[in-house]
Formats: C-alpha cells, structure tokens, sequence
C-alpha cells in the first residue's frame, strides 16, 4: 500500500513540474501580470501600434517606388499604347 502511494505522488510530483514548465514555456504567468496592469497593457498595445504603421508606411513606399522604376521602365521600352497610360500614371505620380 505504501509503493502505490508513493508511486502516485512521484506521478502527480511529474504531473506538476510538467505543467509548471508548459506555463513558462507559453509566458501565461507575464500575460497574466499584463492583463492585470491596464496601464501596462495599454502602453505596450500603443507603442506597438506605432511601429506596425510605420512599417506599413515603409513598406508602402518601398512598393510604390518599385513599381515606379519598373513602370519607368516600361516607357522606356515605347511601347505605344501602354507607353503613353503608363508615361501618365508615372507623371501624376512624381508631381505628387
């Protein structure tokens, strides 16, 4: 009968050492402490806010700049009917 109970407790001593390395493997226990902190939570959800628009705003331009060297491109080939929309587009666009 003691062999059982102790086999049980080294099983649930198992159990629980599991369970506390899952818990710090997925940060539950500092999601815990910032979901607790509306200050915390806030100032962090603000300043990544600010950083995923300024890589849109990158991003962005990085495209468009891309797609106007290519556009460039293009015209210089002078292809008639597309070298003209496109000479247009790429106008409007450096005006801008």
């Amino acid at each position: 009968m003691h062999y059982y109970r102790k086999r049980k407790e080294n099983l649930l001593y198992k159990k629980i050492d599991e369970l506390n390395q899952n818990l710090l493997k997925a940060n539950l226990v500092e999601v815990s402490e910032l979901l607790g902190n509306r200050k915390k939570l806030l100032l962090r959800q603000f300043i990544s806010g600010i950083f995923k628009g300024m890589g849109i705003g990158i991003g962005v331009t990085i495209i468009t700049a891309i797609l106007i060297i290519i556009l460039q491109k293009i015209v210089a080939l002078n292809i008639p009917v597309i070298g003209e929309y496109i000479a247009d587009i790429v106008e409007i666009v450096e005006k801008q």
